[in-house]
């Protein structure tokens, strides 16, 4: 009997040790596996916090170099502001505001606006002779030219051919727009919103709107030389009014043709100059 227990003891004792070392075994393995895991999330976080630098180095290589195109950009500005036009242009300039009306001088609160306005006045100066004041109005946005036309001076009623008493406003016209290689014109015809009469060779007033435009780039290019890869022809209907077609005068404030001639930003003032010369002249 007691050789029996000494047994029992024995194989139970041996079974203890055997499950231990396997748990044992296991253990290190989960425990060289984790070692393992952190090494490699170690080597992770390195390389995560070395690229982290490179992108923190990168980001602030590029605000230094947006401060710097800042200070640069800033710096051209009051470079253009101040030193681009020569005194020549300005003494012209200056002397161009003093013959305007002082009211509209006096909403110019920059530079800009000046030349702005200057331009607009030179320009009205030089090509609307022979014109009533109403019939031409002048306006310039950041070098965009915007000249809006009345019906009366270009067109009869209902018509598309351009009257005798438009040619000296569009041979002015051109010799503006020949000034410069590098300007672009749009011609924009619009009109008020009445119906076209019925049977009517025009269809409606797009067809008017369009017709009108493509009159006057056609006399620009075969009377007046200008190349006609310079011009753009567009018609706008009646879709674009100045005022509420509610009555005669307002309808013939919006039978218009406008005139948008973008030039090159580099001849903007050399173009004021020009303009100014034939004003003094």
């Amino acid at each position: 009997m007691k050789r029996v227990i000494t047994v029992t003891v024995l194989a139970a004792t041996m079974l203890t040790s055997c499950v231990s070392k396997k748990k044992y075994v296991a253990l290190e393995g989960e425990l060289n596996d984790t070692r393992s895991t952190l090494q490699k999330t170690r080597v992770e976080k390195e390389e995560i916090e070395d690229k982290y630098a490179a992108i923190e180095k990168r980001v602030a290589e590029y605000n230094a170099k947006i401060n710097s195109l800042r200070t640069e950009n800033e710096g051209m500005m009051e470079m253009n502001d101040l030193t681009v036009m020569s005194k020549n242009t300005k003494d012209r300039m200056r002397s161009t505001i003093a013959k305007m009306d002082p009211e509209k001088v006096q909403g110019a609160k920059t530079l800009e606006d000046s030349i702005n306005l200057a331009v607009s006045y030179n320009l009205k100066q030089n090509i609307s002779e022979g014109a009533d004041e109403d019939d031409i109005d002048i306006s310039v946005d950041e070098t965009v030219v915007m000249i809006n036309v009345s019906d009366k001076l270009l067109f009869g009623t209902g018509s598309y051919r351009v009257t005798n008493e438009a040619q000296p406003l569009l041979k002015k016209l051109a010799e503006v727009i020949n000034s410069e290689p590098a300007m672009e014109v749009m011609i924009e015809g619009h009109t008020d919103d009445r119906t076209m009469v019925k049977d009517s060779y025009l269809k409606d007033n797009w067809d008017l709107s369009v017709r009108r435009a493509t009159s006057i780039v056609r006399l620009l290019q075969d009377k007046y030389d200008v190349e006609p890869s310079k011009l753009i022809a567009a018609g706008r209907s009646s879709y674009q009014p100045l005022v509420e077609n509610t009555n005669k005068e307002n309808m013939a404030k919006n039978r218009r043709t406008r005139i948008v001639i973008i030039p090159n930003l580099d001849k903007f003032f050399a173009m004021l100059e020009g303009d100014a010369a034939v004003v003094e002249n």
